[in-house]
């Protein structure tokens, strides 16, 4: 197996963005990693694209095809990768794998989801939870995310502000990214005060829904500076499944995905999780951050809250994260994500990402996951 390198990274606006398509969405995202990576499309060899639904938001299946065609790259192989929000992580598991092996040289990896092309996102969305069980009974994912919230303050004492401050932290970061859909500060009483929505998460505990694309381009290790003074290396690539339903877990309050993805990681880098400088993790709702920030291994289990309220997931704190602003504040086009994420810390490590910049990052992680944590990515990266 060969080492694997990123030589480029993109990521368009995210926002509700009406006056662009879906395809140009991905075209946008592709052609500026490819930009950004010094290449031609005549180098690429394959193509892996995340994306969750297209067939529900835009009625548009076979988008391998769609893509390969509307940016010019026929005949080259493309592939639609599909497991919900974690789409992108997977999709960039697959890239790597693809250079990892032999079988191809140099690789895009990518995501992409339009959603506000539909009257009501919710159902789409619904799809990646047990339709039998959950989604046809009227369970959408805030509910299942606030069952969680309400367990883990049950049974640690976390609090209903301890729960807010991730989406102020996430805010407070996103302010500083001008391709985040609401770069703006909020405060704890905002959040406190912000429409209910499943009981105890409010709106402000909400990622929105999205638009938006991300792309990055993945070579050989060796060959990687044949492209780039600042490449970026994959020092683990790991993936684990879990239960699509809540009612299979033993306990609600860890993802048992992202504990065994977050370990194979580990494993795979030689390192634990004190090596890691930043994080970019899935804060789809603000309990999830919390439980990542635990099943990652930053802190015990049940001690998020506090470490929260204490600063250690601030851009200056002990480790820092989603300085990108998270999916609360960036946005979260479910393809895509996976693939932002992976640009922010390639942003970081290259120390690219202007005011939001860390000091000293050499080793970032994303952590990306599908459903309430059916499925679970987790990438660690170094320069």
């Amino acid at each position: 197996m060969r080492d694997v390198a990123i030589i480029g990274v993109s990521q368009t606006k995210f926002g509700e963005l009406w006056d662009i398509s879906f395809r140009d969405l991905i075209s946008e995202a592709g052609l500026k990693a490819i930009e950004d990576a010094d290449i031609e499309g005549a180098d690429l060899e394959a193509m892996f694209v995340g994306n969750m639904s297209a067939g529900l938001f835009v009625q548009q299946e076979h988008i391998a095809s769609l893509i390969a065609d509307h940016t010019g790259l026929t005949p080259l192989p493309c592939a639609r990768v599909e497991a919900a929000c974690a789409s992108g992580g997977l999709a960039l598991r697959n890239g790597i794998m693809a250079v990892a092996s032999g079988y191809h040289d140099v690789v895009i990896s990518a995501g992409v989801e339009k959603m506000t092309d539909v009257v009501d996102p919710t159902p789409a969305i619904a799809t990646a939870s047990d339709q039998e069980w959950e989604a046809q009974q009227g369970v959408t994912f805030p509910s299942l995310y606030a069952m969680m919230a309400r367990r883990h303050m049950h049974e640690y004492g976390t609090t209903r502000e301890q729960l807010a401050m991730m989406s102020v932290i996430n805010h407070k970061n996103g302010a500083l990214n001008p391709l985040a859909q609401f770069p703006m500060e909020i405060t704890v009483d905002q959040v406190l005060n912000s429409s209910l929505v499943a009981d105890p998460l409010r709106l402000l505990d909400c990622s929105p829904v999205t638009d938006g694309a991300a792309a990055v381009i993945l070579c050989p290790a060796e060959d990687a500076r044949k492209y780039t003074d600042t490449p970026v290396y994959v020092k683990a690539s790991a993936q684990a499944s879990g239960t699509i339903a809540l009612h299979d877990r033993p306990d609600i309050t860890t993802i048992d995905a992202t504990v065994n993805a977050a370990r194979t990681a580990y494993n795979m880098a030689k390192m634990e999780p004190k090596d890691i400088q930043a994080v970019e993790v899935h804060d789809c709702f603000s309990i999830n951050g919390l439980l990542a920030i635990e099943d990652l291994g930053f802190v015990e289990k049940g001690q998020a809250g506090p470490a929260i309220e204490d600063g250690v997931t601030e851009r200056d704190g002990r480790i820092p994260v989603n300085p990108s602003g998270g999916l609360k504040s960036r946005g979260h086009p479910l393809g895509a994500t996976g693939i932002a994420q992976t640009a922010e810390i390639v942003w970081q490590l290259r120390g690219e990402a202007g005011k939001r910049q860390i000091d000293g990052i050499e080793i970032g992680m994303t952590h990306n996951i599908g459903g309430t944590g059916g499925t679970a990515a987790v990438h660690i990266f170094s320069n």
